[in-house]
């Protein structure tokens, strides 16, 4: 089940980003103070997007998954999410506005394919994804990927 892998405060939820570095920062944030992830992993997270063609992580209807190898500083396997209410441009791209941002951390490759298939059962169905857009706050946020 996708919410046994986000961590404690992981569902977030802003109004606005500055851009999609304060998207990465935030969305970080909870895996960091959990200790999931270094600080190494946000770096390659951004170095990523900012290189040409990040902007793969766009998954299409607004939501982006960033994440990159496990060997640039993942502890253990987790997840966070990020919820704006105003879309950034991921990689300052206006062909890819983003309103939610998961950040997924995956210590191998099995765990990689477990929580990425959770995901697409999230992503594929098609009430959660509208609930997941339309949810404005924590709490609703929650409730759609519950």
């Amino acid at each position: 089940m996708l919410t046994s892998y986000f961590q404690p405060n992981g569902m977030l939820y802003v109004d606005q980003v500055s851009d999609w570095r304060e998207a990465v920062d935030l969305v970080t944030r909870p895996l960091l103070d959990a200790g999931t992830i270094e600080r190494g992993y946000v770096d390659a997270i951004k170095t990523s997007i900012a290189s040409p063609g990040g902007t793969y992580i766009d998954l299409g209807g607004g939501v982006a998954l960033a994440h990159a190898r496990p060997e640039s500083g993942v502890v253990s396997t987790s997840l966070s999410v990020l919820r704006v209410g105003k879309p950034f441009l991921l990689a300052d791209d206006e062909a890819h506005p983003i309103n939610t941002m998961f950040c997924l951390a995956a210590k191998d490759s099995n765990a990689h394919i477990d929580l990425m298939q959770s995901l697409a059962l999230l992503l594929t169905d098609s009430g959660k994804l509208a609930a997941l857009n339309a949810s404005s706050n924590v709490d609703e946020l929650a409730a759609a990927l519950a």
